[in-house]
């Protein structure tokens, strides 16, 4: 039997959820957007709204708690990325970066260094634009990434 692979989606701020609906319904995978608020989704068995309590890091908590190895966190936010590493699942941003053990510490330290130098005024921007690029980065890393677990599961029975 094959890992039950779900896509836990940090539903707040993420730009690409049309994008993982279609690729989680191409391979047939529950996806859970996780917000603090109601949000639109399509009516499909595999997709679950799941809405929070108002609360900092509420949601970032109830997907850190349910992530397991099987499970695809889709977030933008680190400290949210690396419990859900703790946890075993693989992270992706919705730029198509993936976040793994290796890059995280990297990507911890980026984040903290801008923070730092936004507070001090040394820079006033935060992201660049999401764009079209961005998109397909993101549903070729996510289609990857399922192959891979796939792979992996069938490599363990």
């Amino acid at each position: 039997m094959s890992a039950v692979i779900r896509l836990l989606i940090d539903g707040d701020a993420c730009p690409v959820k049309d994008e993982a609906y279609r690729v989680a319904g191409r391979y047939g995978l529950k996806t859970l957007v996780v917000a603090n608020r109601f949000m639109n989704i399509p009516q499909s068995p595999l997709i679950e709204r799941v809405i929070v309590p108002d609360g900092p890091d509420v949601a970032d908590d109830w997907i850190a708690e349910q992530a397991g190895p099987a499970d695809i966190v889709i977030t933008s936010d680190i400290p949210l990325a690396v419990r859900a590493l703790d946890k075993g699942a693989s992270v992706l941003r919705p730029n198509g970066e993936e976040i793994d053990e290796r890059s995280a510490g990297m990507v911890s330290a980026m984040r903290d260094l801008m923070q730092g130098l936004r507070e001090t005024g040394a820079v006033t921007t935060y992201n660049a634009a999401f764009g079209k690029s961005d998109r397909s980065r993101f549903l070729s890393a996510l289609d990857t990434l399922i192959v891979r677990i796939r792979r992996k599961a069938a490599l363990q029975r």
